[in-house]
């Protein structure tokens, strides 16, 4: 029985590295795969250069970006469940529809977040 810890026996600047890797895999894997995350980018890619030019101050600014790349961070951890629940079955059940819905639903919770921090923060 394999228990992982041979996954697990890299240190330092090795274990870096291979992070980093597996790190930049599922960023290509979410860009190319999952057309939200290529959406949430697009917006990022006007936002964060806008967050940068606006007459805000430091915190308002971070709180700002903040929230943009936590948009993409909760895109990532859905793209991650939905398809951890594909790999176990692609059968129809309740509860493989309550995960994703979840993770759906956090989505919108971060997606609402950057509208509201935006506004409060602009207007």
């Amino acid at each position: 029985m394999h228990d992982g810890r041979a996954l697990k026996g890299r240190v330092g600047w090795r274990r870096l590295v291979h992070a980093s890797g597996y790190s930049w895999a599922g960023l290509k894997a979410a860009f190319r795969g999952e057309a939200a995350f290529r959406q949430l980018l697009a917006l990022n890619l006007v936002l964060l250069p806008l967050a940068l030019y606006l007459p805000v101050d430091r915190v308002e600014r971070a709180v700002l970006i903040a929230v943009c790349l936590l948009a993409l961070i909760v895109e990532l951890l859905n793209s991650a469940i939905e398809a951890t629940v594909d790999r176990i079955s692609l059968e129809l059940h309740p509860l493989s529809k309550q995960a994703k819905d979840l993770g759906s639903a956090a989505q919108l919770v971060a997606l609402s977040l950057i509208a509201v921090v935006w506004a409060v923060i602009l207007l």
